[in-house]
């Protein structure tokens, strides 16, 4: 329940990582081995918004979906981070697995999942996180813990006996990526890099390109 959802389809072994040319196959190993590795939360990425005024925000989030499209996650649309990518629909993120010594990184534009794929997630939480995004005004000022905690009484009683319906203002968001990177760490700071890139554009089928990076 509430795990993520990969489309492992095209998942390859990836021996040396600078020879691949499909920059999904590759994730979906590395997070394949990050998920055997990690002891906790593989999926937590830093993502990273701004909003009309050009100012930087990041937070860690949850990747909740990855296939051929981009990388998703889920929120609040009242959020911060909701306000800041209906002002600049952007964003980049950045998992690190410490134990792995690897990073992935990728920015692009921003757009909503559909109504059905945000209801069929909100669905497989558990039902104290669905009752949990009814009572959160996310990022908005909180009197006291207190009051909070009342809200999601309040909400556990009026839904006892019925579902918990996916709020309006709750739904996921799927990063288009026109970069990809991927960094394994290096002895003496010789770390190996290589970027995959493709035009804003491009159908989700579109080749990428690839190059290695100085460290």
């Amino acid at each position: 329940m509430d795990r993520l959802r990969i489309d492992d389809s095209t998942a390859q072994a990836a021996p040396d990582f600078t020879l691949s040319e499909d920059p999904y196959a590759l994730f979906s190993a590395w997070m394949a081995q990050a998920e055997a590795a990690e002891p906790e939360d593989p999926n937590a990425m830093a993502l990273a918004t701004s909003g009309a005024d050009g100012l930087p925000d990041v937070r860690i989030v949850l990747l909740k979906g990855v296939d051929r499209r981009g990388f998703v996650f889920y929120t609040n649309m009242e959020s911060a981070k909701g306000q800041e990518l209906a002002q600049n629909p952007q964003a980049a993120l950045v998992l690190h697995w410490k134990s792995l010594r690897r990073q992935v990184r990728a920015r692009g534009r921003v757009t909503r999942v559909t109504p059905e794929e945000a209801d069929a997630y909100f669905a497989s939480r558990h039902r104290e996180s669905r009752i949990g995004a009814h009572a959160s005004r996310q990022s908005r000022p909180l009197a006291d813990r207190a009051t909070l905690m009342a809200e999601v009484a309040d909400l556990a009683a009026r839904y006892e006996n019925a579902p918990v319906p996916r709020p309006e203002h709750w739904t996921g968001f799927r990063i288009e990526p026109v970069s990809i990177e991927f960094w394994q760490n290096g002895d003496f700071r010789l770390h190996d890099r290589v970027r995959f890139t493709r035009a804003g554009d491009a159908a989700p089928d579109a080749p990428w390109s690839r190059s290695r990076l100085y460290p």
